[in-house]
Order: C-alpha cells, then structure tokens, then sequence
C-alpha cells in the first residue's frame, strides 16, 4: 500500500510499510512508529487507511504535525508528501505500481464547479478494475440533479469537519467507507456501523445534510 521514510538531518533512519488500518505515530514505546526525541508528543499522530487512501490526523501534539510546510489537522497523504514533527521529516511513498492522481479535499468556500458542488472533492487511483459502471445522483441541496461518474478506484465526498466518506471500486462492486466526522453517515436510513457497506444500485446515502443515491448499471 505504501511506506514511510523517516529521516533526521537527511539520514534515513527507518523505513516502515504501512499494513494495519491504524498506524500510531509517537515517542512512548508502544506507538508502532517510536521517535524517541522530546519534540515528539508521547502520542503525536495517527494514520488510517481507509480503501486506496491514507489520512494522517495530528493527536493534538505539543508541536504540532506539518506536511509539505504546512499546519495539518487531518490530512489525505498523497505520494512523496513529507510529513515534518520536529526535526524528523517523515516521506510518505506509494510502493506499487498504480498511478496515483489525488485530488485533496477542498475546504468549505474553495468551489468545486467540476465535482458536486458540496465542498466535497475526488481523491482517484487510475487504472480502474473493470466491473459495472456506476454513479453518485445527488437528490438534494444546492447540487441537486447532478450526477458523478465513479470512474476512478476511490471517490472521497463529503465535508470536512463534518462527514467525510469514500467509494472504492473493487473486483466485487464498490464499497462505501465513514472516513471522517463524529456522527456516520446513512445508507437507506440506517447509520453506517461498521468500517464499511457494499454498496448496491439504489442504495440511498446522507452524507453531511445531502441525500443521494447510487446507481449501477
């Protein structure tokens, strides 16, 4: 799925696959990722897998968790990100031979006129599984009437700080993930209680105050 190169003053120190759904990040010793130095907070930051896609969210560190730079909270990584706590910088890198093309999720007010229009934004992996064709029909809200091709592995809708949720494509049909948001979202009126859902051709979704639907086919 993907590694993380850890360095200090350019040294490469460590490289660790990221195989679990959740990867901690830390300087006390039961992290899976242990940085012994006191710029590290004792549980500074985890990792999630979520289908194709892996979020890094800030555990609310004494220093702070940056990427590329910048101040995160929770962030979708992309490939050759570089993840910065104290003096470490830590480079996010796919290890397969997909063409990854993400798209971040956009914030409330950036305008998405080429996605739904619902803040939301598409992370993709090209290279598709050949199964059915399917899209996302929003019933509701400012977009309503629009429809979204999931032509790409994994979809990401929804906004952040709110609900964000995720499409993947697979061999078997395509899967819908909770990602983000303290309440989950509802798929035919009941919320999501598990990871994930397969999801089947009229399945009704709400999602952060928007209804839609999935049609295959």
């Amino acid at each position: 799925m993907g590694k993380l190169v850890v360095s200090l003053d350019g040294v490469v120190i460590k490289e660790v696959q990221i195989t679990k759904d959740k990867t901690t990040l830390g300087r006390r010793p039961y992290n899976d990722i242990v940085i012994d130095n006191l710029a590290v907070s004792g549980e500074h930051a985890v990792l999630q897998m979520v289908g194709a896609d892996v979020f890094i969210e800030d555990l609310n560190s004494t220093n702070g968790t940056y990427i590329n730079g910048k101040a995160i909270k929770k962030q979708l990584l992309a490939d050759n990100d570089t993840v910065e706590i104290g003096k470490y910088k830590i480079k996010f890198q796919l290890n397969n031979s997909a063409d990854y093309e993400k798209t971040m999720i956009l914030k409330p007010g950036a305008g998405a006129p080429a996605h739904l229009g619902l803040n939301s934004s598409f992370g993709s992996l090209t290279g598709a599984t050949p199964i059915g064709p399917a899209t996302i029909k929003v019933l509701t809200g400012a977009a309503a009437g629009r429809e979204v091709a999931l032509t790409k592995v994994v979809t990401t809708l929804g906004k952040p700080g709110v609900q964000v949720a995720s499409i993947t494509k697979r061999p078997t049909g395509y899967v819908f993930a909770h990602v983000e948001g303290q309440h989950r979202p509802n798929v035919n009126g009941i919320p999501l209680t598990g990871e994930s859902i397969a999801l089947r051709s009229g399945d009704l979704i709400e999602l952060a105050g928007t209804q839609m639907q999935f049609v295959q086919g």
